[in-house]
C-alpha cells in the first residue's frame, strides 16, 4: 500500500485487520478446494521447489510457506503485513521448519530481501478475482524480487461471466426491496399525521439507498450447475508472470453475447474465476493444476458473485442476451469494485445498470 500514513492506516482498518484473526484464517484453511489445489500444485511439482528460494506473499498462517519447505525449498521468505505473522512464525517452529522458513512482518512495498527468488507463491485472489486489489502488491513483489527465469504460483487467472436462472432468490431480494419501500410509505404518513412533518422530500434518496442495497449490489452465492444458462464467456485473462499493474486494475468495457439454448426465465448474471499453476516459459510445471471457483466444484469461500436484474428476462430457444460488462475500482475505496453492465435481450432496448460489489 502506497500513500501517506493516514492512507495506510485507513487501508489497514478497511482491509488488512480482518486477516490478523485466526477465525478468518480458519475459514480459508477449511476451504478444501482451495487447499487441495495449492497442495497439489506444490507437491506434484517438487522439482521446481527443490533447492530453490521461495517468496510467499501474504503468508497468513504460513501454511503455503510450510508446504514449499516440505517440497524441498532451500529457503522460504514468508511475508505477512498483519500481526498474523507471529502466529505464522509459531506454526513454522512447531512444524520444525524454522531453519528454512523465515517469517517477515512487512508490507511488500517496504520489504527488502538479500537475493532474488525462484518462485513467488501467493493466495491473492479476492471475490470476483480482483476485489481487494492484492494483485497490485504481488506484481510489485514480482518486479522487484523474481529472478528472470522464475515462476509465479499461480501463473494464470481467468474471469468468467454467465447468465443464470435463480428466480426464487431474485424474487426474495425484490420482495425485500418492496417491503422496505412499503415501510417507508407508512413512515411518511405517520410522521405527517402524528408530528406534522412532511418527509416526502426524502423519498427519492431513500428509494435509491434501498434499490442500491437490495437490487444493485452483488451477492455472494453458492450456485449449482443447473443455475447456469448457456455457455459462460471469458471477460478477463491474466498471465501473472508478465501482467502489469495496469492490467490488474480493471476489466475494461468488454462485449459479450450469450445464446440461450432452451425456454428459460433468466434472473441475471454471475461471475467466478479459475487460476492455473502452469509455471513459466522457462520453468513450466510437470503437473498443471487448476483451482476453480465455479459452480461445478461445490463450496469455496469465494463462491460466485451474482448480479440480479431488476426484471427477469423470458427467453426462447436461440434467444441471445448481449451487451458490455466492465469492472472498475470504486473511488471511495480502491480495493473495491463496481460492475458496470449494459445488456439487451435480442433486439430489445438496452438496460444499463451499475452494481456495487461489497
Amino acid at each position: 500500500m502506497k500513500g501517506t500514513e493516514a492512507d495506510k492506516a485507513a487501508d489497514f482498518a478497511n482491509y488488512f485487520c480482518s486477516y490478523a484473526y485466526l477465525y478468518h484464517q480458519k475459514q480459508m484453511l477449511m476451504d478444501h478446494v482451495r487447499m487441495q489445489a495449492y497442495y497439489s500444485a506444490i507437491m506434484q511439482n517438487k522439482q521446481l521447489f527443490q533447492g530453490k528460494v521461495i517468496l510467499d506473499v501474504g503468508t497468513g498462517s504460513g501454511v503455503l510457506a510450510i508446504w514449499a519447505a516440505q517440497a524441498g525449498a532451500a529457503k522460504v521468505y514468508a511475508v505477512e503485513y498483519t500481526d498474523m505473522a507471529a502466529h505464522a512464525k509459531a506454526l513454522v517452529e512447531a512444524n520444525g521448519l524454522g531453519d528454512i522458513v523465515e517469517v517477515m512482518q512487512s508490507s511488500v512495498e517496504e520489504l527488502e530481501l538479500p537475493c532474488k527468488v525462484d518462485i513467488i507463491v501467493s493466495e491473492w485472489m479476492g471475490y470476483i478475482l480482483l476485489r481487494e486489489s492484492m494483485l497490485d502488491s504481488l506484481i510489485r513483489a514480482r518486479n522487484k524480487f523474481l529472478s528472470p527465469d522464475g515462476s509465479m504460483f499461480p501463473s494464470h487467472a481467468t474471469l468468467y461471466f454467465s447468465l443464470i436462472t435463480n428466480e426464487d432468490d431474485r424474487l426474495n431480494r425484490s420482495n425485500e426491496y418492496y417491503s422496505a419501500m412499503n415501510d417507508w410509505n407508512k413512515f411518511v404518513i405517520e410522521m405527517k399525521e402524528y408530528y406534522n412533518v412532511n418527509m416526502s422530500v426524502f423519498e427519492q434518496p431513500y428509494e435509491k439507498e434501498q434499490s442500491d442495497y437490495y437490487i444493485f449490489s452483488s451477492l455472494w452465492t453458492e450456485l449449482r450447475v443447473e443455475n447456469l444458462v448457456g455457455q459462460p464467456v471469458v471477460i478477463k485473462h491474466l498471465d501473472i508472470n508478465t501482467c502489469t499493474i495496469e492490467d490488474a486494475e480493471c476489466v475494461p468495457v468488454t462485449p459479450f453475447s450469450i445464446s440461450v439454448p432452451y425456454p428459460i426465465r433468466v434472473s441475471g448474471f454471475a461471475s467466478w474465476f479459475t487460476v492455473d499453476f502452469a509455471g513459466s516459459a522457462h520453468n513450466p510445471t510437470t503437473n498443471r493444476v487448476t483451482l476453480s471457483t465455479g459452480p461445478e466444484v461445490g463450496y469455496t469461500h469465494w463462491g460466485q458473485q451474482v448480479f440480479y436484474t431488476k426484471d427477469c428476462m423470458d427467453c426462447q430457444p436461440d434467444s441471445k442476451i448481449s451487451g458490455t460488462v466492465a469492472l472498475v475500482r470504486q473511488e471511495k475505496n480502491k480495493r473495491l469494485y463496481d460492475l458496470q453492465l449494459v445488456h439487451a435481450l435480442d433486439d430489445g432496448e438496452p438496460t444499463k445498470a451499475k452494481y456495487e460489489i461489497p
